[in-house]
């Protein structure tokens, strides 16, 4: 559902036989055959097209695709899916425009989506740190000591996270999740904000896992300077170039 516009050897044998010797030294001489193989041309070391060198220059505005949804639970954050399960074209159907970054499935909120490669890297590469802001809704109730520990970083088995912004907020006022969060009800949960500067697999999730305090729900808030707004799961909005 859209909403309106908002602001990739041979080895020869020395000895032969002497009958063979004189019938080839009667043929007539041929140019001895090369091992060297030829080499093929390196598609890297290609000039490149004046198709692909249109790619990589910068969008003019009006040439600037942004889109910001609110990607829902169980949506895989790609177009296609051999599977038969909910992609980003059940909702979007402007062409040419790619998610920077992703989104687990199981994982909702904002989705950036754009045909601009400089933005894309902006949003998505390491060396950005652009930040993420993430509200999770964790099992157990963690201590300020509890979240020392993600502020400091942790030891993942992919080595140590950064250090995170993490505080505790109220739940905040957003729509049920379909299918809804399985509680037990003898424990209590805690709504925090985590703001990362990483993208690692599932981070966020195995951040508070690694504290002791398993991630119920994940929703995605803002990425740099773009957030979610009030956006509902499924809907989208073109964002003005000038926003961003």
């Amino acid at each position: 559902m859209r909403k309106p516009i908002a602001t990739l050897h041979l080895h020869f044998c020395k000895v032969l036989n002497m009958s063979s010797f004189s019938r080839k030294t009667n043929s007539p001489s041929k140019a001895p055959h090369s091992t060297a193989r030829k080499k093929r041309p390196n598609p890297r070391g290609k000039t490149p097209s004046h198709a692909s060198q249109k790619r990589s220059m910068p969008l003019t505005a009006a040439e600037r695709k942004i889109i910001i949804f609110n990607k829902p639970y169980d949506t895989l954050s790609q177009f296609t899916d051999g599977d038969g399960r909910k992609t980003l074209a059940d909702f979007i159907s402007v062409k040419d425009v790619y998610a920077a970054g992703r989104l687990d499935r199981d994982s909702e909120g904002l989705l950036v989506l754009t045909n601009d490669g400089i933005l894309q890297a902006r949003l998505t590469q390491p060396g950005s740190k652009s930040p993420k802001t993430y509200w999770v809704q964790v099992e157990g109730a963690p201590t300020e000591a509890d979240l020392a520990r993600l502020r400091q970083g942790v030891e993942l088995k992919d080595g140590m996270t950064l250090p995170a912004k993490v505080t505790i907020i109220d739940e905040p006022s957003i729509w049920p999740r379909t299918p809804p969060v399985r509680f037990r009800a003898a424990i209590p949960t805690t709504w925090l904000a985590i703001t990362i500067i990483e993208g690692r697999n599932r981070q966020v999730r195995r951040m508070t896992a690694h504290i002791g305090f398993p991630t119920l729900r994940l929703i995605r808030y803002s990425v740099g300077d773009i957030s979610l707004g009030s956006l509902q799961p499924g809907e989208w909005q073109f964002l003005s170039p000038q926003t961003t």
